[in-house]
């Protein structure tokens, strides 16, 4: 018979198992839906020539149209981003392409990851300069959870609070079930180099766009900000995307 240690220990491994799956099932269908939103909304064909910020080949499977994909990434991502797409190493805040290169210039989760208010702001800057449309999405700082860690309300705290409290708590080190030191190195990227954004700061990063929601439970999950160029005057995008009626001035 198990004994009460191993017992706990497989229930405790078969709940980090749901865990993850439910969030990782979520994740695809926000995604899909994205992919979808992105497609639609810039009427991609095969011939649209689309710059990939941060990217990997990944998410593009989730979309109905592939266009003609170029991606830029760190040399330390070139084994993730994947094969079958010319890949440009360099810094996103210093981009080598001319002035409106490409038709469409696309970023999954990228620009809370590039550093400081500055960093963030020449990256945005870059995107607008290279592209003659932008389509830049990050997760939102208003909702409740913290999407790199899946730990409430800490993003909300100061960073020396943050610390303290994912020392003793952090719902991605229990779900994945990460070693000592996995787990710290992790922390100390996100501690280090995560900076999220609300709706009126990515605003301000790309003026003359427009900031739309994913929503979870009515939630705003995360934020998309997209040229205006091509609005069609909808109230929304399509699925779980709801506009924010307001432009950067």
């Amino acid at each position: 018979m198990p004994s009460p240690e191993s017992t706990a220990r497989n229930l405790s491994d078969r709940f980090c198992k749901v865990i993850n799956t439910c969030i990782h099932t979520i994740q695809n269908h926000l995604r899909t839906k994205r992919m979808v939103n992105l497609a639609s909304r810039f009427k991609l064909t095969e011939n649209t020539l689309v710059l990939d910020v941060g990217g990997t080949e990944d998410i593009w499977a989730l979309s109905p149209i592939k266009p003609k994909l170029i991606f830029l990434n760190q040399a330390r991502a070139r084994l993730e981003v994947g094969n079958s797409c010319p890949v440009v190493l360099g810094d996103a805040r210093h981009l080598p392409f001319a002035d409106q290169s490409f038709d469409v210039v696309f970023s999954n989760s990228v620009i809370e990851h590039v550093g400081t208010s500055k960093d963030q702001s020449l990256f945005a800057s870059e995107i607008i300069r290279v592209g003659r449309q932008y389509w830049v999405e990050t997760p939102d700082r208003a909702f409740p959870i913290e999407q790199h860690v899946w730990t409430p309300f800490v993003h909300w705290l100061p960073k020396r609070w943050q610390r303290r409290a994912l020392a003793n708590f952090c719902v991605w080190a229990f779900v994945r079930s990460a070693s000592p030191q996995e787990r710290t190195f992790y922390l100390e990227h996100y501690l280090r180099s995560i900076r999220l954004l609300t709706a009126s700061e990515l605003l301000q990063l790309f003026p003359g766009g427009k900031v739309h929601t994913e929503r979870i439970l009515g939630l705003s999950k995360a934020l998309i900000v997209c040229s205006a160029s091509h609005d069609n005057g909808s109230s929304k995008l399509d699925g779980e995307c709801n506009i924010i009626d307001r432009c950067a001035k």
